[in-house]
Order: C-alpha cells, then structure tokens, then sequence
C-alpha cells in the first residue's frame, strides 16, 4: 500500500524538525522544504541574515532524518501579499496581522500548491495547534483546535483557514507540550533541539517593527493630542451590557462597535510625534511624552491629518470598548455549516489578539456585517486587527475589524 507523502515545511527550527520527526515514525513519505521569503537587503535592520541560518538548519534536519530537502523562493509572492499589504494598511492608519496572512496567504496557499505539485497528500507545519473530523449531514468538516499547550496555542494564526486549506493540513505537534518537543528533537539528536524561538515577523526574522517600517513609511512631523475623559461622545460607550445584546437595535450596536473620530480642537496638544501611520490603537511605548503622571495611550490615529489622539491611564473609556464590526465581505467561517444568517445571533468566546484571554461574546449577524458584543470591555480594539470566535476550544471563524 502506497504511503500516504506530506511535505514539511521546515523553517530551520524545533518545531517542524520535530513535527517531520514524528510523520516519519507515523508512515508517512515526507519531504523537507525550506520557504525563503524575504532578501530584500535593502530593509534589514540585523547585521545577522536568519534566513541563511535558517536554511542550513533545516538542510541539517533532513539530512539526519534521512528526508528529500529543497528550498522554496516564496519572496515575490510574500512581497505582493504580504508585505505590500502590511504597509498598505499601516498607511492607513490599521494594524495588520502580517502573521495570518502568512498562514492563509503562503503556507497554505503557495506553498501547498508547490507541495501538491510533488504529489503531496498532505503540507506539515510544527504550528501548536490540532485539527479533527467530524461528519456534518453525511459529510466531513475540519475542525481547527487549539493546541494542548496552553502557553503555545497558535490556534489564532490559523483562524482564516479555509475547510479546502484544513483537508490538507497536518500539525504533528499539537497535542504536545514545548518542554516534550524540545526533549523529542534532544533525543532524536536534531541540531536545532537548543535552538531557541524565532522572534519578530513572520517573514523577515530578527527585525523589529517600528525600524523596519521607517524604511519603508517616510517620518511626517505631527501632534500628539491627549484628549478628556468626559467628552459626550465616551458616554455612548457605556451602553449597559447587561441588556441582550442580540436585542439591540442597529444604532446602540453601531455605538459600541464602530471606531470613533475626534477633532483636534477636542483636546490639547502635548508633543510632536514623526508620523502617526509608525503607531496603532494601544500602545504606549514610544510616545515619548513625559510628566503626564498616568501612562499616556494612543486611543485613535489619523493618518489623513497625521495626528495621533491619547488618553491618560489604562481605564480612560476611549481605550476601552464592547465592541467591534466586520464587514460582510471581511467574514469568514472555518465552520461553514455554523455560519450566521442576517437576523441571527449566537454566544462565543473571543479574543481580538494572540495570547489574549478568550472573553465571552455575543455575535449578532446583520445585513450589513457582523457585531461582536463583548460581555467585559475590550482593550485596545484596532481597525485591521482579526478576532477569531470559538466554541471551547474550537476556532469558529474570524474576520478583520473595521
């Protein structure tokens, strides 16, 4: 009997050089392949080329695994996909997740495709996370799970998968603990047991964002404005929770859930800052303001007027929201057959980035787009970010806020 082929995706650490590990000791005919996605040398910060060593890592784990290797170059199609999107977004003033893309975009897309042209059955990744099957009406659906790591879950990262993308995907390590990986690949004697975590994005390794963007988004001189706690428009925000929210009218859901837009003649001006598309809804390092007394955060940025709106301490209300919305073409449902209808609602659980803890969530499914209604308010929600919805421990769908 023919034995079922996957091709690895082996990125030079210990977690594909494990999950390759374990498919061979499960059957399975496995390839090693190396994705190269970025050398554009003229926007690296690190004098270190993490590429290069990746590569020879992973070349290294094939060779003691006894597997096929090649490497991939995938830069082309990551410069149009991602990279151009990522500047693109944070250009207009949103925070994007470079990160999802990648899964969704590269690994699952172009790099499958690659695979299949091998005569793949299957593409691998050491993602912690775990998939399963279950029968809907007769037929299979692919179940995207979290990962039995706690600590590692990268169930989120992969919330744009497709059923098509999930039928060909295999994560070898899911059910594992990082501890048990690191002792599988130290005594199947694999160069990269040691080796510690990649840092930084997904795509250009050991760079740190601020600097890689200046490279690419020219600095513009403009004001920071810190704007009052008691302005009328927060007192819309605090439309009480503890009505139904599938109830709600378009317009209390609207006032939760939509970013809100200030003036500059609604605060006062504290500095000057090099360009408000470097900043994102949240943050706060990097103003560089001092003498506020609390902690200064960035509540909203206008990357129109280049003018970045703060507010003073971690409970001012225009951090803080209960909502969010997703455009109707910005939904997506790993879980079609659970897929909302307009006039539907449903409860989840939530989370707007990774490591956050899942929050409970009332969805509501309208015409127009989808709102999710948090049950505790939410910090930091940002235009371009994803939320992903779950059912215990099952990642349900996701989609990108307006």
């Amino acid at each position: 009997m023919k034995r079922p082929r996957v091709v690895v995706g082996l990125s030079g650490g210990v977690d594909s050089s494990v999950a390759a590990h374990l498919l061979i000791q499960q059957g399975y005919e496995v390839i090693g392949m190396f994705m190269k996605n970025w050398h554009d040398e003229s926007v690296t910060i690190s004098n270190e080329c993490p590429w290069m060593e990746d590569s020879t890592d992973a070349m290294l784990v094939a060779e003691k695994l006894g597997i096929p290797f090649q490497a991939i170059d995938l830069s082309e199609e990551y410069k149009d996909r991602i990279v151009d999107y990522m500047f693109a977004e944070y250009e207009a003033g949103r925070t994007p997740n470079p990160d999802i893309l990648c899964n969704r975009e590269i690994k699952f897309d172009i790099f499958l495709k690659a695979a299949q042209k091998l005569k793949a059955d299957f593409v691998a990744t050491g993602h912690y996370c775990q998939k399963a099957e279950i029968a809907v009406e007769g037929k299979p659906v692919y179940q995207l799970l979290a990962g039995a790591d706690p600590n590692k879950d990268q169930s989120y990262f992969l919330c744009q998968l497709s059923q098509e993308q999930l039928s060909k995907a295999l994560f070898p390590i899911g059910h594992l603990q990082k501890p048990d990986v690191r002792k599988i690949a130290k005594e199947a004697d694999l160069i990269t047991a040691e080796k510690k975590d990649s840092q930084g994005l997904c795509f250009i390794g050991k760079v740190r964002l601020p600097d890689f963007l200046q490279q690419q988004l020219k600095p513009k001189k403009g004001n920071i404005i810190q704007i009052p706690e008691d302005l009328p428009v927060f007192e819309q925000l605090k439309v009480p929770v503890l009505t139904k929210a599938a109830d709600w009218n378009e317009d209390q859901l609207n006032a939760v859930s939509l970013p809100i837009h200030f003036a500059p003649n609604q605060g006062k001006v504290l500095a000057e800052h090099n360009g408000a598309h470097y900043f994102t809804v949240g943050q706060r390092k990097g103003l560089q303001v001092g003498g506020t007394g609390k902690p200064l955060f960035v509540i909203a940025t206008d990357t129109r007027e280049n003018i970045i709106y703060t507010g003073l301490g971690e409970d001012h209300p225009g951090l803080n929201r209960y909502g969010l919305f997703v455009k109707s073409d910005q939904i997506h449902w790993i879980r079609e057959d659970l897929a909302l209808k307009p006039g539907e609602s449903a409860e989840y659980i939530a989370r707007i980035r990774y490591r956050q803890p899942l929050s409970k969530a009332t969805l509501v499914m309208k015409e127009n787009g989808l709102y999710v209604i948090f049950e505790n308010a939410q910090k930091g929600i940002a235009s371009g970010q994803f939320v992903a919805w779950y059912k215990e421990d099952e990642c349900i769908g996701s989609g990108t806020i307006f």
